[in-house]
Protein backbone atom coordinates (compact mmCIF):
# COMPACT_ATOMS: atom_id res chain seq x y z
CA UNK A 1 0.00 0.00 0.00
CA UNK A 2 1.35 3.40 -0.99
CA UNK A 3 1.37 6.19 1.57
CA UNK A 4 0.41 9.64 0.26
CA UNK A 5 3.59 10.98 1.89
CA UNK A 6 5.79 8.46 0.11
CA UNK A 7 8.41 9.59 -2.40
CA UNK A 8 6.83 10.67 -5.74
CA UNK A 9 9.04 8.18 -7.59
CA UNK A 10 7.59 5.32 -5.54
CA UNK A 11 4.02 6.59 -5.95
CA UNK A 12 4.37 6.88 -9.74
CA UNK A 13 5.98 3.45 -10.02
CA UNK A 14 3.11 1.97 -8.03
CA UNK A 15 0.54 3.69 -10.26
CA UNK A 16 2.27 2.35 -13.36
CA UNK A 17 2.44 -1.28 -12.34
CA UNK A 18 1.15 -2.02 -8.88
CA UNK A 19 2.76 -3.96 -6.06
CA UNK A 20 5.80 -5.31 -7.94
CA UNK A 21 6.71 -1.83 -9.17
CA UNK A 22 6.22 -0.47 -5.65
CA UNK A 23 8.67 -3.01 -4.20
CA UNK A 24 11.28 -2.40 -6.89
CA UNK A 25 10.99 1.40 -6.53
CA UNK A 26 11.39 1.25 -2.76
CA UNK A 27 14.40 -1.05 -3.18
CA UNK A 28 16.00 1.35 -5.68
CA UNK A 29 15.60 4.25 -3.26
CA UNK A 30 17.24 2.29 -0.46
CA UNK A 31 20.21 1.09 -2.52
CA UNK A 32 21.35 3.26 -5.42
CA UNK A 33 23.31 1.41 -8.10
CA UNK A 34 21.74 -1.94 -7.20
CA UNK A 35 21.85 -4.90 -9.60
CA UNK A 36 18.71 -6.75 -10.63
CA UNK A 37 19.84 -9.68 -8.45
CA UNK A 38 20.26 -7.42 -5.42
CA UNK A 39 16.81 -5.94 -6.03
CA UNK A 40 15.29 -9.41 -6.38
CA UNK A 41 16.91 -10.45 -3.12
CA UNK A 42 15.70 -7.39 -1.20
CA UNK A 43 12.13 -7.53 -2.58
CA UNK A 44 11.50 -11.27 -2.65
CA UNK A 45 10.42 -11.01 -6.29
CA UNK A 46 11.56 -13.40 -8.99
CA UNK A 47 14.47 -12.10 -11.09
CA UNK A 48 12.46 -12.12 -14.34
CA UNK A 49 9.74 -9.96 -12.70
CA UNK A 50 12.38 -7.53 -11.38
CA UNK A 51 13.90 -7.28 -14.86
CA UNK A 52 10.48 -6.68 -16.45
CA UNK A 53 9.83 -3.84 -14.00
CA UNK A 54 13.31 -2.37 -14.45
CA UNK A 55 13.08 -2.42 -18.26
CA UNK A 56 9.65 -0.78 -18.14
CA UNK A 57 10.82 1.97 -15.76
CA UNK A 58 13.94 2.41 -17.90
CA UNK A 59 11.77 2.74 -21.03
CA UNK A 60 9.80 5.48 -19.30
CA UNK A 61 13.09 7.26 -18.37
CA UNK A 62 12.38 6.96 -14.65
CA UNK A 63 15.57 4.98 -13.98
CA UNK A 64 18.94 4.62 -15.62
CA UNK A 65 21.25 1.66 -15.90
CA UNK A 66 25.04 1.66 -15.89
CA UNK A 67 26.79 -1.35 -17.39
CA UNK A 68 29.73 -2.55 -15.31
CA UNK A 69 31.84 -5.68 -15.25
CA UNK A 70 31.21 -7.98 -12.29
CA UNK A 71 34.72 -8.80 -11.11
CA UNK A 72 33.71 -12.03 -9.34
CA UNK A 73 31.65 -13.51 -12.17
CA UNK A 74 33.48 -11.93 -15.08
CA UNK A 75 30.43 -10.77 -17.02
CA UNK A 76 28.67 -7.45 -17.42
CA UNK A 77 25.77 -6.46 -15.18
CA UNK A 78 23.63 -3.35 -14.94
CA UNK A 79 23.53 -1.19 -11.85
CA UNK A 80 20.23 0.64 -11.65
CA UNK A 81 19.58 4.11 -10.26
CA UNK A 82 16.47 6.23 -9.95
CA UNK A 83 15.95 9.38 -11.98
CA UNK A 84 13.66 11.05 -9.47
CA UNK A 85 14.09 14.37 -11.24
CA UNK A 86 12.24 12.88 -14.24
CA UNK A 87 9.02 12.13 -12.33
CA UNK A 88 7.53 15.56 -13.05
CA UNK A 89 8.44 15.27 -16.75
CA UNK A 90 6.80 11.86 -16.87
CA UNK A 91 3.60 13.21 -15.30
CA UNK A 92 3.56 16.22 -17.65
CA UNK A 93 3.99 13.96 -20.69
CA UNK A 94 1.19 11.67 -19.55
CA UNK A 95 -1.15 14.64 -19.04
CA UNK A 96 -0.21 15.99 -22.45
CA UNK A 97 -0.96 12.62 -24.11
CA UNK A 98 -4.28 12.32 -22.30
CA UNK A 99 -5.19 15.88 -23.29
CA UNK A 100 -4.39 15.13 -26.93
CA UNK A 101 -6.49 11.95 -26.89
CA UNK A 102 -9.39 13.78 -25.28
CA UNK A 103 -9.13 16.55 -27.88
CA UNK A 104 -9.20 13.95 -30.70
CA UNK A 105 -12.30 12.42 -29.15
CA UNK A 106 -13.97 15.83 -28.77
CA UNK A 107 -13.16 16.62 -32.41
CA UNK A 108 -14.75 13.29 -33.43
CA UNK A 109 -17.85 14.03 -31.33
CA UNK A 110 -18.13 17.51 -32.87
CA UNK A 111 -17.69 16.25 -36.43
CA UNK A 112 -20.18 13.38 -36.22
CA UNK A 113 -23.91 12.85 -35.89
CA UNK A 114 -24.89 9.75 -33.97
CA UNK A 115 -27.99 7.61 -34.12
CA UNK A 116 -29.44 5.18 -31.59
CA UNK A 117 -32.45 2.87 -31.34
CA UNK A 118 -33.16 3.55 -27.66
CA UNK A 119 -32.24 0.03 -26.55
CA UNK A 120 -29.70 0.19 -23.70
CA UNK A 121 -27.86 -2.91 -24.97
CA UNK A 122 -27.17 -1.39 -28.40
CA UNK A 123 -24.42 1.11 -29.17
CA UNK A 124 -24.82 4.33 -31.07
CA UNK A 125 -23.80 4.49 -34.73
CA UNK A 126 -22.62 7.25 -37.03
CA UNK A 127 -24.74 8.80 -39.75
CA UNK A 128 -22.82 6.85 -42.40
CA UNK A 129 -23.43 3.54 -40.60
CA UNK A 130 -27.11 4.46 -40.16
CA UNK A 131 -27.46 5.26 -43.84
CA UNK A 132 -25.78 2.00 -44.85
CA UNK A 133 -28.26 0.08 -42.67
CA UNK A 134 -31.31 2.02 -43.86
CA UNK A 135 -31.62 3.58 -40.37
CA UNK A 136 -32.19 0.19 -38.74
CA UNK A 137 -30.14 -0.77 -35.68
CA UNK A 138 -27.43 -3.27 -36.66
CA UNK A 139 -27.93 -5.10 -33.34
CA UNK A 140 -31.69 -5.28 -32.76
CA UNK A 141 -33.26 -3.99 -36.00
CA UNK A 142 -35.24 -1.16 -34.39
CA UNK A 143 -35.47 2.26 -36.06
CA UNK A 144 -32.50 4.56 -35.41
CA UNK A 145 -33.09 8.17 -34.31
CA UNK A 146 -30.70 11.08 -34.01
CA UNK A 147 -29.02 11.06 -30.59
CA UNK A 148 -27.74 14.31 -29.17
CA UNK A 149 -24.19 14.12 -27.84
CA UNK A 150 -24.04 17.50 -26.09
CA UNK A 151 -23.37 15.90 -22.68
CA UNK A 152 -20.44 13.91 -24.07
CA UNK A 153 -19.01 16.97 -25.77
CA UNK A 154 -19.37 19.02 -22.59
CA UNK A 155 -17.70 16.33 -20.47
CA UNK A 156 -14.73 16.04 -22.87
CA UNK A 157 -14.38 19.84 -23.01
CA UNK A 158 -14.36 20.07 -19.19
CA UNK A 159 -11.69 17.37 -18.86
CA UNK A 160 -9.54 19.08 -21.52
CA UNK A 161 -9.96 22.41 -19.74
CA UNK A 162 -8.91 20.88 -16.39
CA UNK A 163 -5.79 19.34 -17.92
CA UNK A 164 -4.88 22.57 -19.71
CA UNK A 165 -5.28 24.61 -16.50
CA UNK A 166 -3.16 22.08 -14.61
CA UNK A 167 -0.46 22.21 -17.30
CA UNK A 168 -0.40 26.03 -17.17
CA UNK A 169 0.19 25.92 -13.42
CA UNK A 170 3.18 23.63 -13.95
CA UNK A 171 4.80 26.01 -16.41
Amino acid sequence: MVDKYEDPFVRIASMIGGDEYLKVARSLLKAEDATDEEIASSTGLRINMVRKVLYDLFGKSLITGIRVKDERKGWFVYRWRTRREEVEHFIENQKKKIGERLQQRLDYENASDFYHCGNGDCSRVTFEESLDGMFKCPSCGNVLNLKKNDRSKSAYAKKIDLINKDMQQIF
